[in-house]
């Protein structure tokens, strides 16, 4: 078995026991073999993933979302789960552009006090950080009020 597939496996495993079996077996419409064959490091079931739908479901209900989380660690990116998501019971587009200027807003003025000295210390650069975060949930927050209204 791959690193890969054992990693994979380990997270579906995870995430099957984060939301618990019965629970896994309702949202899934899956038997508890059939997850557990998901999971399993037997050679017989090393090519068996979890569906992406069965993924989705769990991961919605779970603290964590294990197998996304695994998936971008397997590719070299970083997720950033932020629970705190105002923009998405708020006006829609309005709201978002609004929120958006007043984030780049916020970004600009970091920007300026830590650049003032010609030098941006690491604390600097995590606030820098933290508000480029900040900036692009909002971002991706408008992302889907837009997809919403298109379709």
């Amino acid at each position: 078995m791959s690193v890969a597939t054992g990693y994979l496996k380990k997270h579906t495993e995870a995430l099957v026991k984060d939301v618990g079996i019965e629970a896994a077996c309702s949202l899934t419409g899956k038997s508890k073999a059939t997850l557990g064959r998901y999971y399993s490091d037997n050679p017989e079931h090393k090519d068996r993933f979890m569906p992406i739908d069965a993924v989705a479901a769990l991961e919605a209900a779970a603290s964590h979302p294990h197998v996304t989380s695994a998936l971008a660690d397997l590719r070299g990116i970083s997720l950033s789960y932020n629970e705190n998501r105002k923009n998405a019971e708020t006006g829609g587009i309005n709201s978002d552009v609004i929120a958006l200027s007043q984030r780049f807003a916020m970004l600009m003025a970091e920007y300026n006090q830590s650049i003032e000295d010609g030098i941006i210390t690491i604390n600097e650069a995590k606030r820098l950080l933290k508000e480029t975060l900040a900036l692009q949930h909002v971002l991706i927050e408008m992302k889907l009020h837009l997809e919403e209204e298109a379709t």
